[in-house]
């Protein structure tokens, strides 16, 4: 049996993940059911790289449900308990020798801290102790002992950007595999880490999150079956949020040593994990001085880290707007900037007309001021998009109406639908062409990599005001385990 569920929660973003969320996809495969999630075969998905390998070993699919939703505050008690009711109901009526469950790793529900947890809790009880159970998660997964005690094996993403969800899928077909030949549980251990690590220094492009990566890739050999790192959403209130490494193989000695020896490679490169952030005029004022060499061959791009919606932001903030706007700035281009009501009013007045309007301000974090002025209508486009770059790569997805506005010499694509700016298609769709652009300003953190690195001149990460907090230790945490770091080598948290 297979099946889907993924959410990462961000307790502290200003929306929450409704059942209607899940029907739109948000960037995600709108809740396909049954035979329709085969489809996912050719996507870049955990659960596309699953089928695959199932079909290649003449394994019999038994398809349930897939939903994701763009990250937010807490999913729903009603969202949750529907999806994981047509789970689990699905996993009860049995006729399966199996369950893969494609997850995230890191959702909090209105009812559940632990919703992946709880999920395979349920599922367990419904099976028994004996059938194996595998799943999948992301690189930003919240690993916790209700996870470990109740999957047979969990495998995480290696890549951030997140390239390798459809090999994650096939290494966890790998697993399962190895537990029908092994037809017994794995040896298994787990490690977690005393600090948290913002999002940003977790990009695998770079150090140390390359180097970490590699060598758990050489560890993962004879005994050890499988090694995963999970450097952990921090952005979930809650005990058992932060970095975990673990693995699954033969020998309960060999596992053990593999983790330790990641685990203590953690903490001597701890201070390396930090990151350094711009102020948002710091950026563009960089951005320009670089897009002003001769020798740039393409555009700067900044990352709105803040406003990130792939993190549970709404990506309707304008401080990088402002930012763009005061500075003068030509050939620059934000995306995408989520506001229905804008993208409405520019489909009724039409291309080459104006309007006055007040975009962002809606975040409630400080320092998000509302910036109003009077836009073009450049371009509009119904929002159909399909993903052609590395992350998502052929996934379609259906924005709602989107519009190009410019406002001096800046250009802003906004959409109806909240979307983390991956793909240079999400610029395309509003008709921006980002490498005709001197300024890119993404609202992402780093999945943008994936797609704009090979243009881009350079890479630049601001920190306008936003509600996903690009440094950990700035949040106010009420429910972390007590005495773990805010920050590498940073204060550790004391309950208030």
């Amino acid at each position: 049996m297979i099946a889907g569920f993924q959410h990462e929660t961000n307790t502290f973003a200003p929306s929450r993940a409704t059942y209607a969320n899940f029907e739109r996809g948000e960037g995600h495969p709108a809740l396909p059911r049954g035979d329709a999630l085969l489809a996912l075969r050719d996507v870049n998905l955990p659960i596309g790289g699953f089928i695959r390998a199932a079909e290649a070993a003449n394994w019999r699919l038994v398809p349930v449900v897939w939903a994701g939703a763009s990250p937010s505050a807490h999913v729903s008690a009603d969202a949750y308990e529907r999806i994981a009711g047509e789970i689990v109901a699905a996993v009860q009526r049995g006729g399966f020798d199996a369950v893969y469950l494609d997850l995230h790793g890191a959702m909090v529900s209105e009812a559940f801290d632990d919703g992946e947890g709880e999920l395979l809790a349920r599922v367990r009880r419904a099976v028994g102790p004996r059938l194996p159970v595998v799943a999948s998660l992301d690189l930003h997964a919240n690993i916790t002992e209700q996870m470990l005690s109740n999957a047979d094996a969990l495998v995480a993403y290696r890549t951030y950007p997140h390239v390798d969800m459809a090999a994650t899928g096939e290494r966890a077909a790998t697993l399962l595999q190895a537990l029908f030949e092994r037809a017994k549980p794995f040896a298994k251990a787990a490690r977690r880490l005393p600090f948290l690590i913002p999002i940003n220094g977790m990009c695998t492009l770079l150090e140390p999150s390359r180097s970490m990566y590699a060598l758990l890739g050489e560890l993962e050999r004879g005994a050890v079956h499988s090694l995963s790192f999970a450097p952990g959403f921090p952005a979930a209130d809650f005990p058992e949020c932060g970095p975990v490494i673990w693995g699954h193989g033969d020998e309960a000695n060999a596992v053990e040593a593999a983790v330790a020896q990641l685990y203590d490679r953690m903490l001597r490169d701890e201070a390396r994990w930090q990151v350094p952030f711009l102020a948002p005029d710091d950026a563009v004022s960089e951005a320009l001085r670089l897009a002003a060499d001769p020798r740039a061959q393409g555009p700067v791009v900044i990352a709105d880290t803040q406003d990130n919606p792939g993190a549970g932001a709404d990506s309707n903030t304008a401080g990088m707007l402002r930012a763009l706007v005061e500075a003068n700035a030509q050939d620059a281009a934000l995306g995408l900037f989520f506001d229905p009501e804008a993208a409405a009013r520019a489909h009724v007045v039409g291309v080459g007309a104006t309007l006055d309007l007040t975009l962002g301000g809606e975040s409630g974090t400080p320092g998000d001021e509302p910036f109003t002025g009077r836009f073009e209508v450049i371009a509009l486009s119904e929002g159909s998009c399909r993903y052609d770059g590395p992350m998502m790569h052929g996934m379609q997805v259906e924005l709602g109406p989107v519009a190009c506005l410019r406002i001096g010499g800046v250009h802003v694509a906004v959409s109806s639908t909240k979307a983390q700016m991956l793909d240079r298609n999400l610029y395309r769709v509003a008709g921006i062409e980002p490498e005709r652009m001197k300024i890119l300003v993404n609202k992402s953190s780093v999945h943008f990599r994936a797609d704009f690195e090979p243009i881009a001149h350079a890479v630049l990460v601001a920190k306008a005001p936003g509600p996903m907090t690009a440094d950990p230790a700035d949040l106010p945490w009420r429910r972390l385990k007590p005495g773990i770091r805010l920050r590498p080598h940073g204060p550790a948290f004391v309950a208030p």
